[in-house]
């Protein structure tokens, strides 16, 4: 049914996507949430919490120095790639991503909204001085217990990625919610929308008549209510939207394109 995604991008604009650690995956990154994700044998409450991490930010940093490592190796699969290319032809008017590992941006899309930050930075906890991935690395060398400490005053840094028991950053969030208030059509990719407030993106979409398409492996919440589920892999499914898109209007290889439902 890639044919029907296709068409509802044609006729539905603006279009804004929606992207979760379904995307990432593809680049080998894991998901956090399946029976093989990160959470499944690391408990999130050690990890990933503000309380944690001013507990024990060498334990937090030790995840996520691992994390760092990863994410920098990975690239941006046919998924990002994809969408990219949908933005740069128009049909796509911003990207707003759950994931932290900039993959949407190294990728070439221009309107990228990390609802949930990014590895990009880490800002001091006493001055607020922010650092960049790179010094932040070097910062770490190459210790497994080693605290990245601020140039400027040698507080303690924390990386811009939002944690459980924090607020997600106001203004990518307020953005993310002003697009949808406007979308014609949001595009789910590899969410399974279980994070607030992120989850309630379609339903303010579909509040105001827009449409909602999901590309994801396994069941989202809002499946019953999509125009449209695809329960297939987000990069071969989106390279074949693209295909298919650049075919004639109203036609593909295989026939007449369907119209959107």
């Amino acid at each position: 049914m890639p044919d029907r995604l296709a068409a509802l991008i044609r006729a539905h604009q603006p279009c804004v996507v929606l992207t979760g650690a379904g995307v990432a995956t593809e680049s080998g990154i894991p998901d956090f949430r399946s029976p093989t994700g990160i959470w499944a044998r690391l408990d999130p409450m050690e990890y990933a919490t503000l309380s944690a991490f001013r507990r024990n930010p060498a334990k937090v940093w030790w995840f996520y120095r691992q994390r760092i490592e990863m994410l920098t190796r990975a690239e941006p699969n046919k998924a990002h790639s994809a969408l990219r290319e949908l933005e740069r032809r128009g049909l796509i008017e911003a990207i707003v991503t759950q994931n932290i590992d900039m993959l949407h941006t190294r990728a070439g899309s221009a309107s990228v909204i990390e609802v949930h930050g990014s590895i990009r930075t880490s800002s001091c906890r006493s001055c607020g001085r922010s650092h960049d991935l790179e010094r932040v690395q070097e910062l770490l060398g190459g210790e497994d217990d080693a605290i990245p400490c601020c140039d400027s005053c040698n507080g303690i840094l924390k990386p811009d990625v939002v944690f459980f028991e924090e607020q997600l950053p106001a203004i990518p969030i307020d953005r993310a919610f002003q697009l949808a208030e406007r979308a014609a059509l949001m595009l789910i990719v590899g969410s399974a929308l279980e994070v607030h407030p992120v989850a309630g993106l379609p339903d303010l979409v579909a509040s105001h008549g827009g449409r909602v398409a999901i590309v994801n492996l396994g069941p989202t919440s809002f499946d019953s209510r999509a125009t449209l589920k695809l329960e297939a892999p987000a990069g071969e499914t989106l390279a074949t939207v693209l295909e298919l898109l650049d075919a004639p209007r109203g036609a593909t290889a295989g026939g007449a394109i369907a119209g959107s439902s």
